[in-house]
């Protein structure tokens, strides 16, 4: 059993206990070791609870009541937290339900739901959270039965004695708040688990497949009026004038009007970002009606020249020149050339890299190219507001309410404690719902209108004025020696608007010279975090490039990867290494294994492989494509994944194959283009979407066996789907593929 140290006091359980209406109730802050209910004010009413958050709560029929703090888009914390909770409780699964809570700081933390960390940093708080629990409810009975705590044992949710005597817990709950919070907890070891690594059902199912409402587009209320914006044609643009006579005869149209999302002086936080300050805005009594009536408004535009921005946080407090240029993708790529051609950033270097290029009996060099990507969330995206003079409630789909709070507090001039944020279930996020501008935007139209307002976006309105990956651009160069070994590694890699480079991990550490640099081009299109930030090009890079370098090196690519990774476990180059060489090359070996590489029987199979690093974990794919009605397709996939114990097979299996199906979409297809600031991409039939029938037939997933704590799993499957494509195209081909996306530079279909 391991034994952990418990931050919970007694003034603080108390508190919670206050609240439980004769259950039990502890609360849970994974930022503030559970102090944060010293801050809970003391609410006597049993309807209270509808507002509360962050509270495990025992109810007098047995069940288990958890209110989760992490937003859900379909990573599935709805499911995977409560299990961490009900298996050190030790409770009947099926007695453990789960509400999302409202944003709440002073209980929750940040409640960030991105850089795939829900799981990883509630380990270890919900398991105290359900030890202490348990502890006290052992208490409890023994002082009821008059025998010693550790003769009382526990199985799904009752208590027993060798006597004879039982009780559930809810006849234990009400005395148990009575007893101290317990200072050493035994949390279970990973071997004693009977709910944590056993598959269960998404606790959301039922309300998903009934079309119960769950997601910001579902959320209504009686009088609420619907906004849509109108945006300039092209970033680098600004509104001039605008006619809206014909606009206002429109059926429902309520208003139309202009407002600024930020002051010229104001200071934005480090999430905070925006692709037009100036708003136009039509508001009216439903959406098909504000759509007609948007046709009809007449706008003017002129250029927006040079902005400036103030930015704090994520680095400290700074002033940002946005240009005011009307940007073309073909003009993007020549300055990303020339910069290319430029001295960059030196990020990291070991031994004599040029030394080393200089003497090298072979130098490979090549050079690979991403577009912007957009992020294509399946459900559009929207907000709810209702603002008034003293407080406001907002309502809808964020990935980070406690990056988006404060700029809302200084947009509305209302103090934080006036403002309720309200969390729906999101349909997707990847990254593009971190970012708050969508939810200022309709609480600043509520308080305009003062009367409730749900901003919608259509997809084009996503599409064309988003938030998108960045364009990427790396040069990498290796170096052999007369024996063919690698003996320098180099890697240049620059981006609008930022370099794409993580200069510490593979095959850094792995290469006696080894050198990285970056640079980066400022730009008005607006960027964003998007699935593996950064990664998810550098993975198709990087491990295009390792292939092409092994068969230089006559070297099977697994066996050269792992040799490499061997280097880097024996004899490390460097102290800044992000991995650890052993368990990268577990996810190699694994898929090796699992996929029978280079074994009799997969002659009809093109096969690619590609492994990766990020976010905490390890992902290793086996793509391999056949050629079907002429076109590459992918007919099956291996994958090997090592993020420490895994909380629910089924439902990390499905979070696999989904960043699979993404990953091959968008190597095949993904791509937005500019033409003098006018994205040329506006909807799903023009920018190309994987189909379901290109979907891969079977997509085996696999997990390294470890007591290791939980880490990412969200996001470090998703990168090295492109590189392993790439691969698995030159086996099918017999060219090499260096930009993205691969279907377009191959049969030029988007």
């Amino acid at each position: 059993m391991d034994k952990d140290k418990t931050a919970l006091n007694r003034r603080s359980f108390l508190k919670a206990s206050i609240l439980s209406g004769g259950g039990m109730m502890l609360t849970v802050s994974w930022l503030s070791s559970f102090k944060s209910a010293d801050k809970t004010q003391a609410l006597s009413l049993p309807e209270q609870w509808a507002t509360l958050n962050g509270y495990i709560h025992i109810l007098p029929d047995n069940k288990v009541k958890l209110i989760c703090p992490n937003p859900e888009f379909g990573q599935n914390v709805m499911t995977s937290l409560p299990m961490m909770l009900a298996e050190e409780l030790d409770v009947d699964w099926k007695n453990v339900s789960v509400e999302m809570g409202p944003h709440d700081p002073a209980k929750l933390g940040a409640q960030f739901t991105g850089g795939s960390n829900s799981v990883r940093m509630y380990w270890k708080p919900l398991r105290e959270a359900g030890a202490a629990a348990r502890q006290m409810l052992r208490e409890a009975a023994g002082q009821t039965w008059n025998v010693p705590a550790s003769e009382v044992s526990t199985k799904a949710g009752v208590l027993s004695h060798s006597s004879g005597k039982s009780a559930k817990y809810g006849d234990m709950a009400s005395k148990a708040a009575s007893v101290p919070v317990p200072k050493d907890l035994k949390l279970k070891a990973p071997k004693d688990f009977t709910i944590v690594s056993k598959s269960k059902k998404n606790v959301e199912i039922k309300k998903i497949t009934s079309g119960q409402p769950l997601f910001g587009l579902d959320y209504s209320v009686d009088g609420m009026l619907i906004a849509m914006i109108q945006h300039p044609p092209a970033f680098g643009m600004k509104l001039k004038s605008f006619d809206a006579a014909e606009t206002l005869k429109m059926p429902g149209i309520k208003d139309v009007f202009t407002l600024k999302l930020y002051a010229d002086d104001f200071e934005q936080g480090g999430f905070d970002t925006r692709s037009f300050n100036d708003l136009l805005v039509i508001v009216g009594s439903s959406t098909w009606e504000v759509i007609s009536a948007r046709k009809k408004l007449v706008a003017n535009w002129e250029a927006a020249g040079d902005v400036k921005d103030t930015i704090s946080g994520r680095g400290g407090k700074r002033e940002v020149t946005v240009p005011g240029a009307l940007e073309s993708t073909t003009t993007q790529m020549q300055q990303m050339q020339e910069y290319a051609a430029k001295p960059a950033q030196e990020l990291r270097r070991d031994g004599d890299p040029e030394a080393a290029f200089k003497n090298a009996a072979q130098v490979i060099e090549r050079t690979y190219n991403g577009p912007f990507l957009a992020h294509n969330c399946m459900e559009p995206m929207n907000f709810f507001a209702h603002v008034t003079d003293e407080k406001a409630l907002v309502a809808g789909p964020l990935q980070a309410p406690g990056w988006s709070e404060p700029t809302l507090a200084k947009l509305l001039n209302l103090p934080a404690d006036k403002i309720e944020i309200q969390m729906t279930r999101m349909g997707g996020g990847f990254g593009r719902r971190a970012y708050g501008h969508y939810l200022y935007e309709a609480a600043l139209i509520s308080k305009k209108m003062k009367a409730p307002v749900k901003l919608m976006y259509t997809r084009e309105d996503d599409m064309t004025y988003g938030i998108y990956r960045p364009m990427y651009t790396a040069t990498y160069r290796a170096a052999l020696d007369a024996n063919k070994n690698l003996i320098a590694f180099h890697v240049k890699g620059g981006g609008i608007p930022e370099h794409p480079i993580h200069a510490n991990r593979f095959p850094a550490g792995a290469v006696d010279n080894y050198l990285a640099e970056g640079w980066q081009i400022a730009s008005n299109i607006t960027i964003g975090a998007f699935r593996a930030p950064r990664s998810n090009f550098n993975a198709a890079a990087e491990q295009s490039f390792l292939d092409e370098v092994a068969e230089a090196a006559d070297k099977d690519p697994i066996a050269f990867r792992l040799e490499l990774l061997k280097r880097a476990k024996e004899k490390p180059v460097g102290k800044n290494n992000e991995y650890d060489a052993d368990r990268y090359a577990g996810v190699l070996e694994l898929v090796r294994d699992k996929s029978n590489w280079g074994k009799a029987g997969n002659e009809k199979y093109n096969r690619g492989v590609a492994a990766y690093f990020c976010h905490n974990s390890y992902a290793a794919h086996v793509v391999d494509m056949i050629t079907r009605d002429g076109q590459p397709y992918v007919e099956r996939v291996f994958s090997a994944m090592d993020c420490g114990i895994v909380i629910n097979p089924d439902a990390a299996t499905n979070m696999v194959q989904g960043a699979v199906v993404d990953g091959i979409g968008n190597a095949f297809y993904g791509q937005l283009s500019h033409k003098e600031g006018a994205a040329q991409q506006s909807n799903f039939h023009n920018y190309r979407m994987i189909r379901m029938n290109e979907a891969p037939k079977s997509i085996q997933v696999h997990f390294v066996q470890n007591e290791l704590d939980p880490t990412g799993l969200g996001e470090p499957p998703f990168p090295p789907v492109f590189g392993a494509v790439a691969n698995a195209l030159y086996k099918m081909k017999g060219k090499r593929y260096y930009n993205q996306p691969f279907k377009d530079e191959t049969e030029k279909v988007i």
